[in-house]
């Protein structure tokens, strides 16, 4: 009797009283569960980072120095950010319990004899399991029978095609049964299955630091080395001009904690959450916040093949026949397609010999054609029902025997009344066949090979009758007649080839690392322009065990990495991040959780991955398209080059608030203060904030994809000098001209005695008024570092002038509402006064433009005009492709991890 001509032979089982005796003893078949982080861990994780920590240490010295309002202040900063933070990226790390869905709550077992149903908990080794299609296999199984039995081992494996089961085979729980029916022996439960060393994979995996939380970290470490080394430096200072060691002890720590950037927190964070927003307006999903900037760092992308690249809808697209070829043009597998060429009758009669050979089915569900089993055979049924004609349903001959598909005969076959019908591998069936066309069978089978096309050769035999009870499958399938092939085709995504070449020429690298064939995977890799030259196509099985061999191997673009395990491919993450790569990997299956966890972006598909995969990701595709990923990059680029922008604004403003306890200190306490703590933080948290979250929302220039990553810190020379030496020092001189003018025009000479108290307080609000309008002017100049305001146009960023509009009503709240001037210690400024204020405003503006005119001779570039308009509203993700076809510049090697340069490529847009 050969497997698959008959009912199953009935096989024995445990008695309930062994089942229960093993159960005490190996324990229920779950999953180990992972303790989850408690929320309020997660929570308290957002208020005590290394920022919040510095910020937090301020709020203390604050109330210390006997200043509680800054003190309140600071902490409703923390606060507020970290909920925020909280709100936005609450991001359960669930991708164990998420494995454990995959298992079925009800299982057909035998016991005592009989087939009862169980709860899978209550599965125990040497049980045996009755399966039939459709079913979700419960614990790793050994199987003792099989008839028609194929298995879809995709969400452990990455193989795409259902694989073929016989006697003895081994399957694995949490896949599935797609034809036929079976019974296996359990052979491990719960956390002894092949999904719990997964799932024990995923957990162990610790997702590295992005690249904006470790420049972050680094900008922390230099401010609070900064703030420390002049807290120090003044509290000495103090002593020597006579002032008490405990007044000088307080004033020390003010000046430290003005020199913190409170604003600088909150800003990044709503920063990060618009381009949270926008990437979710071109289908992608962001489930933690920092991916957003770290999207736009990744120099190195791992693709899946099938459903990213791919569109994941296996389709019959030639048929051949000796009568002629037939081209079929359809989408996905409802039955309307264009037929053109010849042969029409003998391709029809073709698809219904393979219809019955054949268990997949194309089904009608909520209006959508979908696959219902192996995809590959609800192709076959589309192409049948494409052919029978409009409104005509296909032929649906009855099978009396069904010989299903497996690895050794490459074929499957169908008994239908008396004629067999069989369908494989055209190298299994066209040797069977008799007549003189097998020759140009099989150079048509080379030709649609040649296309990327998965070929099926279909053939038929009458039978004097139906075969007897026990008989020998080779004898029945032989003296075969050749009715034709099916070219069958997952097409690429239209957007595939363009985002590919918006990645390279972004100067990104793009590998294909798939679990699927590797004669299918270099297809695929071929006809989207996925594979490099010369190609290099590698396998699982015969990676090198020397790490720097692979790395070598992998670190270049197009390479195609086939027939990887979940282990494989977690290496390939980590040797790649180990050559200094932000890698971003792409992954559908639960195979892929670890991987996911370990790249630097982990990449889920929204629409055919699994739970397992979209919880272990940072950023998942809502449309499972590789030109999703690209224009995400876009954003991410964006959103990196925006915080540099914010991050010259607030740090400019630094420097303009301490100028005054510099010249305090260096005038040995004889020039009175300009500005006191609590003004600074009015400026830091009440004026400046808006326009940096203004700053923080620029659309990308078009410039964003035509140059490479960045490798540059977000502090760097050239933001240091434009800082430090340029934008600073011209917003400190006029705050501190517009402070000596007031104090000169009432009458005060250096020194003499301070002036009256409503002098001082007039002087003050004149210096304060100045820093906030020449941090009007600034927030203009920090749209771009290479092109002045006027060249972006004064309108095109709405959100900063209303954020302007704002700074100047605050400004005028702090200087003319009675109380809250009190508190701060100011007044409206003199007219003398407010019209150096005034001044500030152009002076900074042309300061900003001389400084990128001397740049651009220096680099010997032009004022990118033509590319300095930014876009004043996301696109959808095609657009950005065809956007970035032109090959005006080509795309340059990155340079060595953190390394730094403000050289051209700095130029090469507004950014």
């Amino acid at each position: 009797m050969i497997p698959g001509a008959g009912s199953l032979p009935e096989t024995a089982g445990l008695s309930s009283e062994e089942a229960a005796l093993r159960l005490r003893q190996v324990g229920p078949n779950r999953l180990p569960e992972a303790h989850p982080v408690p929320r309020w861990r997660k929570l308290l994780a957002e208020l005590t980072h290394f920022f919040a920590v510095m910020l937090w240490v301020a709020a203390g010295l604050a109330y210390v120095a006997g200043m509680p309002q800054l003190a309140v202040a600071i902490v409703v900063v923390i606060l507020v950010n970290g909920l925020f933070a909280y709100i936005q990226q609450e991001r359960a790390q669930r991708a164990a319990s998420k494995l454990r869905e995959l298992l079925p709550a009800m299982v057909s077992v035998r016991r005592d004899r009989r087939i009862v149903k169980v709860h899978t908990t209550e599965l125990v080794p040497d049980d045996v399991v009755v399966l039939v299609a459709g079913d979700r296999v419960p614990a790793d199984l050994r199987l003792v029978l099989a008839a028609g039995c194929s298995v879809d081992e995709s969400m452990l494996t990455g193989e795409s095609e259902a694989v073929a089961k016989a006697p003895g085979d081994s399957v694995l729980g949490g896949t599935f049964l797609v034809n036929g029916e079976a019974e296996g022996t359990v052979t491990g439960t719960g956390g002894a299955t092949r999904l719990a060393e997964i799932a024990a994979l995923s957990g162990k995996v610790e997702a590295p630091a992005s690249p904006l939380a470790r420049e972050l970290q680094r900008i922390v470490r230099v401010v609070a080395a900064v703030a420390l080394g002049i807290g120090v430096l003044f509290f000495v200072l103090s002593l020597l001009v006579g002032i008490s060691w405990r007044d000088a002890f307080l004033f020390a720590i003010g000046v430290a904690v003005a020199l913190v950037p409170e604003g600088l927190l909150p800003t990044v964070t709503l920063s990060l959450a618009v381009g949270a927003q926008r990437m979710a307006q071109r289908n992608a999903l962001v489930r933690n916040l920092e991916a957003v900037e770290t999207l736009g760092s990744t120099t190195f992308i791992c693709t899946d093949k099938t459903g990213t690249l791919t569109q994941n809808r296996m389709n019959a697209v030639e048929v051949w026949t000796p009568a002629g070829l037939l081209s079929i043009i359809g989408a996905g597998y409802g039955p309307q397609a264009e037929v053109t060429g010849t042969g029409a009758g003998e391709a029809r009669h073709l698809s219904t010999a393979a219809r019955a050979a054949s268990a997949g089915r194309a089904v009608l569900h909520e209006g959508q054609w979908i696959a219902e089993g192996d995809p590959m055979e609800a192709a076959i049924d589309a192409l049948a029902a494409r052919l029978a004609g409009p409104g005509q349903p296909p032929d649906d001959p009855v099978v009396s025997h069904r010989f299903a598909f497996d690895p050794r005969r490459l074929r499957e076959s169908a008994i239908v009344a008396t004629t067999l019908f069989v369908k494989g591998a055209p190298e299994s069936v066209i040797p069977l066949c008799g007549g003189d066309g097998a020759d140009r069978a099989l150079h048509m089978v080379d030709q649609m090979a040649s296309h990327g096309l998965r070929v099926l050769a279909v053939a038929e035999r009458s039978l004097p009758g139906l075969p007897g009870a026990s008989f020998k499958l080779e004898d029945v399938e032989t003296g075969l007649t050749l009715l034709g092939l099916i070219g069958l085709h997952d097409p690429p995504r239209a957007e595939v080839r363009l985002a590919l070449e918006a990645a390279r020429e972004a100067g990104i690298k793009v590998a294909m690392v798939t679990g699927d064939h590797a004669f299918t995977a270099a297809a695929i890799a071929r006809e989207t322009g996925l594979i490099g030259s010369p190609e290099l196509v590698l396998e699982g099985h015969t990676l090198p065990e020397d790490d720097a061999v692979l790395t070598a191997l992998l670190d270049r673009d197009g390479v195609v990495v086939s027939r990887v395990t979940p282990e494989q491919k977690l290496r390939v993450a980590r040797l790649l991040q180990l050559r200094g790569h932000v890698v971003a990997m792409t992954g559908d299956g639960v195979n892929d959780g670890p991987a996911l966890q370990q790249a630097d972006i982990g990449v889920a598909m929204g629409l055919s991955g699994t739970d397992v995969a979209r919880e272990s990701a940072d950023l998942v595709l809502l449309d499972d398209d590789f030109a999703t990923i690209i224009a995400a990059v876009e954003q991410g680029r964006a959103t990196y080059a925006n915080i540099r922008r914010f991050l010259t604004y607030h740090l400019t403003d630094n420097v303009a608030e301490l100028t005054p306890f510099v010249i305090w200190a260096l005038s040995g306490g004889r020039f009175p203060l300009a500005l006191s703590v609590l003004q600074i933080l009015a400026l830091d948290i009440g004026t400046d904030l808006l326009p940096a979250l203004a700053l923080g929302s620029e659309a990308p220039s078009k410039g964003t994809l035509k140059r490479p990553p960045e490798r540059r810190h977000l502090m760097d020379r050239a933001l240091m000098f434009r800082v430090f030496g340029l934008l600073g020092p011209v917003e400190a001189v006029f705050e501190m001209t517009a402070y000596t003018a007031v104090l000169l025009g009432a009458g005060w000479r250096p020194g003499a005695e301070l002036p009256a108290a409503d002098v001082l307080m007039a002087a003050s609000g004149a210096a304060f008024t100045t820093v906030v309008l020449a941090q009007l002017a600034n927030a203009f100049a920090c749209r771009s570092a290479s092109v002045p305001p006027w060249r972006l146009g004064w309108f095109s960023n709405r959100l900063l002038l209303w954020a302007v509009l704002a700074e100047l009503g605050l400004l005028a709240v702090f200087l003319f509402l009675g109380p809250l001037a009190t508190l701060l210690g100011h007044a409206p400024p003199s007219p003398g006064g407010l019209a150096v204020a005034l001044a500030a405003i152009p002076a900074v503006v042309v300061a900003d433009w001389l400084y990128k005119e001397a740049r651009h001779r220096r680099t010997g570039t032009a004022a990118p005009a033509l590319l300095a308009a930014p876009r004043t509203a996301p696109r959808a993700a095609p657009a950005v492709h065809r956007q970035v076809r032109s090959k005006a510049s080509d795309p340059r090697r990155p340079g060595k991890r953190g390394s730094i340069h403000g050289g051209p490529s700095s130029g090469s847009s507004h950014d």
